[in-house]
């Protein structure tokens, strides 16, 4: 009996103990996912608006060039404001603009307001000539002459309408459209003369197509346009006819008009892949001594297929690019006008798409510069219109990004290109120069770095702001034959964001899905971080194969707000993996018909992260993304339900059936096939596991809401939880209040079903 009592005593003891322990346990579980207002003061602190040109500047200096090339002027951002600043390339001095002091001085007199000679309230200049600047403040235009400091208004304020007129380059014409038909008027006598006679509405002469064109109802009228070039002897005129009458509409509902109380049906002309009912532009030509139309025989495309042209210098000689739909084949055409003869000069051919092929004139030598990816890598070629014959200009396994200057009397031709220098970084553009015959091929820019140029009018100088995610943006001027750096403008200072315990993102290289191939990433931490702790990650995506998503320059960092998320406790990536472009076509061509398999590589790269650190926890990864990101942000959920966990995506194309023609039918091929359905996230509705959150704009008329509400549909009959959001006055890209109520949707979606933390809702966002 003693025995027993003295353990019934010990076991009495222990119970509460161990219930302490047992209640203790999930209290510090808890306690290390505790998130508070000053976490997310920290995140919106990291957000650009209260970053840019106040913890840091200059991380990339735009420079506007004087057309008679004299100089440049540029704004350099400092602690204090802003000041304008001019280049003299005669003098290379770099002085103010203009007197700031005066400036104010004569504002403050206009406007009778305090006005702070740096926090000038214009943000541009136009260049006029030496003596005259033209700005404008509060709506309202000026004129500023540097020698007396007189300002003089100009021209009607407010925004201006689109101009509905031509002038000829030799003013001796204005050609305008009235019901639907092109016209002229001579300016000596005031004389009208038709040019067109079939035009009506639906079938319109010197129109284009919108791609934001909203009309009111189903039979609202469309938004009036005017387009024409005139040929630089003012003999012709290249226009097109505009041919919606087949056309079909998309349809959207605005709910957000305070003062109706029922919503308003908006439509607008877009087409789907696959689709004949689409906007269609032929395009003509018109001989203003004749006062007649030029009968050519020239294809009558798609709007996202259209023909395009470039005048000669030759007079009656036009260029024209003709991308058959389905983007396998394009065509060059030389046309004659005197004649009407056409002639196909270039055609270029994939199997899979061409996205990105480009030419430039040389006619002083006969010839035509383009850029193929016919080697597998994109670069240069010269056709010899004499000879009828191509030569390869660059040979290589890199990728040429663009032509910057043709130097056409030397035979050189200046070009960005990325992937060349051994050991670099493949996504970081550097400047080189070729002769046309491809030799003497020399790097102008030595410096390990992306570099940004803009080059003068006349291609004698440039300004290169370079840069990489690591290294803050430097600012100098070169000269354009040697590279050679005359003078340094500025140097990005960050010290603001130091201050606030920031260092960049770490970049890491690892293999593809191949087993070969290195792709790239960044990785983006808390200022608080701590290698002992376990943190979510969270994939920030955007797979869209005409673009790429690494931050290849310091700007880009901090503009992506990644850092904002990972302060609320989660490490952030963004990865390049196969099918994205600026590499190899083979590289690119892994999206096409593909784009549901780009996450792929994402996989493959977290958890690559999650071997080579401790702190990187793959049971709770997240994704987000916008567009075709959003895209992607459902579709891991859908496609790797076992390794993402939660998702937001917002303003998705979630079929690609449904989205608008040329984005899916360049890299998801045309016509349209089952690899369509294959992808779609609306036919993977059931695979769904994880959490999802839906947003979408109600009047996004660039990615029609309709397939976000169809994958809520197909989620419903899946018996799937999810969650939606509509924001009924916002169109693709959300702003203002919008825009920070989405914010604080997506972090506290991750903070509450990733981090496994209660949110806050209430906090402040400056």
């Amino acid at each position: 009996m003693i025995a027993l009592r003295a353990n019934s005593v010990k076991q009495k003891m222990f119970l509460p103990v161990l219930l302490f322990i047992f209640l203790l346990i999930p209290t510090l579980s808890i306690g290390q996912n505790l998130i508070t207002k000053e976490d997310y003061s920290r995140a919106v602190s990291f957000l650009w608006k209260n970053v840019n040109n106040k913890k840091f500047y200059d991380l990339f200096v735009p420079v506007n060039w004087f057309p008679d090339t004299t100089g440049f002027w540029y704004i350099d951002f400092h602690p204090g404001g802003k000041r304008f600043k001019k280049l003299d390339l005669e003098k290379q001095l770099v002085t103010d603009l203009f007197d700031h002091k005066k400036m104010a001085g004569i504002l403050e007199e206009k406007f009778e307001k305090n006005i702070n000679p740096d926090s000038l309230p214009f943000h541009t200049v136009e260049y006029l000539h030496k003596d005259t600047l033209r700005f404008s403040v509060k709506g309202k235009n000026f004129d500023l002459d540097l020698n007396t400091y007189q300002i003089q208004a100009f021209g009607k304020d407010g925004d201006a309408k689109e101009i509905q007129e031509s002038r000829s380059p030799d003013g001796k014409w204005i050609t305008f459209a009235r019901d639907y038909n092109l016209f002229i008027r001579s300016i000596e006598t005031d004389e009208e003369y038709q040019l067109s006679f079939d035009g009506k509405i639906n079938y319109e002469y010197a129109s284009n197509y919108g791609w934001d064109d909203l009309m009111e109802g189903e039979n609202g009228d469309r938004p009036d346009h005017f387009s024409v070039r005139w040929s630089p002897d003012s003999r012709y005129i290249q226009t097109y006819i505009c041919d919606l009458e087949f056309a079909e509409k998309m349809y959207l509902l605005d709910w957000s008009i305070d003062s109706l109380f029922r919503p308003k049906l908006l439509s607008y002309y877009r087409g789907s892949p696959g689709d004949s009912t689409m906007v269609h532009m032929t395009p003509v030509f018109f001989d203003v001594e004749q006062k007649s139309i030029i009968p050519l025989d020239l294809p009558r495309n798609t709007h996202i297929n259209m023909v395009s042209f470039k005048w000669s210098k030759t007079d009656g000689i036009v260029y024209a690019l003709n991308p058959i739909r389905g983007y396998q084949r394009v065509e060059l055409f030389r046309i004659e006008l005197s004649t009407g003869k056409i002639n196909t000069l270039i055609t270029e051919t994939s199997r899979t798409n061409i996205d990105n092929f480009d030419f430039w004139l040389v006619e002083e030598r006969g010839a035509i510069i383009f850029a193929s990816e016919r080697s597998g890598w994109r670069q240069l070629y010269l056709y010899d219109q004499e000879k009828d014959k191509v030569d390869a200009v660059t040979k290589g396994t890199f990728y040429v990004n663009n032509i910057k200057f043709i130097d056409e009397e030397a035979g050189l031709i200046y070009f960005t290109a990325s992937g060349r220098e051994p050991g670099r970084n493949p996504y970081h553009h550097h400047l080189y120069k070729i002769s046309f015959n491809g030799s003497e091929l020399k790097l102008l820019t030595p410096e390990d770095a992306n570099h940004e140029l803009d080059f003068s009018p006349d291609g004698r100088w440039f300004c290169d702001n370079y840069s990489t995610a690591q290294k803050p943006t430097i600012t100098v001027f070169r000269k354009t034959e040697t590279g050679e750096i005359i003078l340094e403008i500025s140097r990005a200072d960050y010290s603001g964001l130091t201050g606030m315990g920031w260092t960049p993102p770490e970049i890491f290289v690892t293999t593809a899905r191949d087993g070969k191939t290195q792709i790239y990433g960044a990785i983006w931490k808390p200022v608080n971080f701590d290698p002992q702790k376990v943190y979510p990650v969270i994939d920030h995506s955007y797979t869209g194969p005409h673009t790429q998503m690494f931050p290849r320059d310091f700007q880009r960092v901090i503009l992506r707000e990644n850092q904002s998320i990972a302060e609320l406790g989660f490490i952030v990536v963004m990865i390049d993996g196969l099918g994205s472009s600026g590499r190899s076509k083979a590289f690119h061509d892994y999206s096409y018909k593909n784009l549901g398999g780009n996450l792929a590589d994402h996989v493959l790269a977290i958890r690559y992260l999650s071997q080579k650190y401790s702190w990187v926890d793959t049971n709770r990864v997240g994704i987000f993304g916008h567009s075709a990101g959003g895209y992607d942000a459902a579709h891991a959920l859908l496609q790797f339900p076992d390794f993402y966990k939660v998702a937001v995506a917002s303003s998705a194309d979630h079929d690609h059936r449904m989205e608008k023609a040329w984005w899916p039918e360049m890299y998801m091929g045309w016509p349209v096939d089952s690899a369509y359905h294959k992808q779609s996230n609306i036919t993977m509705a059931s695979n769904l596991k994880g959490k999802l959150l839906l947003v979408h704009g109600g009047l996004d008329d660039n990615v029609n809401p309709s397939a976000t509400f169809k994958l809520a549909e197909a989620l419903v009959n899946a018996d799937k939880q999810f969650d939606l959001m509509i924001l009924p006055g916002q169109r693709h890209g959300y702003g203002g209040a919008a825009l920070n109520y989405f914010r604080k949707l997506r972090w506290n979606y991750f903070v509450e079903h990733l981090l496994g933390a209660k949110p806050v809702w209430d906090f402040e966002w400056e």
